[in-house]
């Protein structure tokens, strides 16, 4: 079960599985509407050499196509989009097999939109005005459980 944050429990966890990610660079693509935030984002994501930043889009439907395309190991997901929503994307990635490491970072910081997120697959929940300093960490540890995971394969 998802924890909503307290300061016993660390905000953003979850104890769903592992995410699949593939053996090479880590695909990321952004899915934010706000073009500053989206440029800084992008710095920040693009500051890891082990992470590709396959494209930063604002809607539902760019984020399905981009999907659709080519294999996305992370995806840095808002809830409020130019067009559509976050909850789209994570309703239509609901049905896939190989779904993507599901970061969402929001302004609607709600227990019930938390819920819904995690029930629908994202495995962190992020406020962008408290939480927004964490996707560093995060991104350090989703990098570091992938190195774990090529190591072990090796072995």
């Amino acid at each position: 079960m998802h924890e909503k944050a307290t300061d016993e429990t660390q905000r953003g966890r979850s104890p769903t599985p592992h995410c699949q990610m593939s053996v090479h660079a880590i695909k990321v693509l952004l899915v934010e509407d706000s073009s500053v935030l989206a440029e800084h984002l992008a710095e920040t994501i693009s500051g890891f050499p082990e992470i590709d930043l396959i494209k930063s889009v604002d809607s539902e439907a760019s984020a399905l196509a981009e999907i659709r395309k080519r294999r996305i190991d992370v995806l840095v997901l808002d809830l409020q989009l130019k067009q559509g929503s976050g909850f789209g994307i994570l309703r239509a990635l609901a049905g896939m097999h190989q779904k993507p490491c599901i970061i969402v970072l929001t302004n609607h910081d709600s227990t019930a939109y938390e819920q819904q997120a995690v029930s629908l697959g994202a495995r962190y929940f992020l406020d962008k005005a408290r939480d927004f300093q964490r996707l560093p960490e995060i991104l350090r540890e989703i990098v570091a459980s992938v190195g774990s995971a090529v190591a072990d394969n090796h072995r």
